[in-house]
């Protein structure tokens, strides 16, 4: 199957200056983010936008009807996408295919529906989870290099580069809270967590083996993270660092995304074909939901009533009823989408 076929496959991508202008409110110094960081009001839309990782492109969809109405070629390989907070831009992490790693950073100006710039990472590598902080900066891991960066994304200027020594240093999500920025590890089995104000590590946390899903609480208390390999889901305390309650959840569980108000988490079991939510205070399952084949990606709407989960080995996006809890829907965009973002 296709699932992992872009963590063995690199293709250099040239590296770029950023040739166009950010959002505004993007300011030098350390900043923190809130935790869903896809999930941003914009002027137009609402648009779901996918990115698809052989395609490598960016189609800008409309939910009510499901189909594309732009699609915007990346950089090589794409995993995933996050939106400024006004809306105005997104940013895709081009990871990379071949013998050679990417290196770079799309940026998508969402009014003229183009790329409007590219931002290069080098010497940092294997670009692939990313986040918006509250002042505007993302921050991007970076798998070739074991970093998390802190970018603006005005300038390119990588403000802060932080060193997980981790391998396979995968996703990112930030505690506004907390202060802390966190990603997990894929081949370590950990959480990093990061003190963005300090440019250090707090602290390295074995979370089991695989740790790749990762989300924070809106409480700012707590993340998630799921263990592909362990087939687990566990809690972290970010105040202490340590793994606080830990649940097997199924078949390769390799995404999990917190819903608005934090009452449900939803995990991907990507060999599993389903989608569990899980209650993360009674620490229960509550219900198992077939999706499609390998699901990855998932996005919940702002609204909290739809979530849309990318089926990579199939091409389609499944869409979710959260209130009746059914299929209402599927979309086909490119070839292995995966990462997803929300505008408008």
């Amino acid at each position: 199957m296709r699932l992992f076929r872009n963590l063995q496959i690199l293709l250099l991508i040239a590296p770029g200056l950023l040739v166009a202008c950010g959002p505004s409110e993007a300011a030098d110094g350390a900043g923190t983010a809130r935790q869903d960081a896809e999930e941003v009001v914009g002027s137009d839309g609402p648009y779901l936008l996918v990115v698809n990782k052989s395609s490598k492109t960016l189609s800008v969809v409309d939910p009510e009807t499901g189909t594309e109405v732009k699609v915007i070629e990346t950089g090589f390989a794409p995993h995933e996408v996050a939106v400024s907070h006004d809306g105005r831009f997104a940013y895709v992490t081009d990871y990379g295919t071949g013998g050679q790693p990417g290196n770079t950073v799309t940026v998508v100006d969402l009014e003229a529906m183009a790329v409007s710039g590219t931002i290069s990472l080098a010497p940092h590598t294997r670009p692939h989870g990313v986040a918006v902080a509250s002042d505007g900066t993302i921050w991007v891991t970076t798998e070739g290099s074991a970093h998390v960066l802190q970018v603006h994304p005005e300038t390119g200027e990588i403000l802060q580069a932080v060193e997980t020594g981790q391998e396979v240093t995968h996703m990112v999500a930030i505690a506004e809270e907390a202060g802390r920025v966190v990603t997990a590890n894929i081949g370590s089995g950990t959480a990093t967590i990061v003190d963005p104000a300090t440019q250090s590590v707090v602290a390295h946390v074995e979370t089991g083996a695989g740790a790749e899903g990762l989300t924070v609480h809106p409480d700012g208390t707590r993340a998630y993270v799921t263990n592909r390999a362990a087939g687990t889901l566990v809690e972290l305390d970010l105040a202490t660092g340590a793994v606080s309650r830990s649940m097997d959840v199924g078949d390769f569980p390799i995404r999990v995304k917190v819903r608005p108000g934090g009452a449900e988490l939803l995990v991907s079991n990507a060999n599993g074909n389903e989608v569990v939510a899980v209650d993360p205070d009674e620490w229960t399952i509550l219900r198992r939901l077939t999706v499609g084949a390998a699901p990855i990606g998932i996005l919940v709407t702002p609204d909290n009533r739809t979530a849309y989960v990318a089926n990579t080995q199939d091409d389609k996006i499944t869409v979710i009823d959260l209130v009746n809890w059914e299929v209402s829907g599927e979309i086909f965009p490119g070839d292995e989408p995966d990462g997803m973002a929300w505008v408008g």
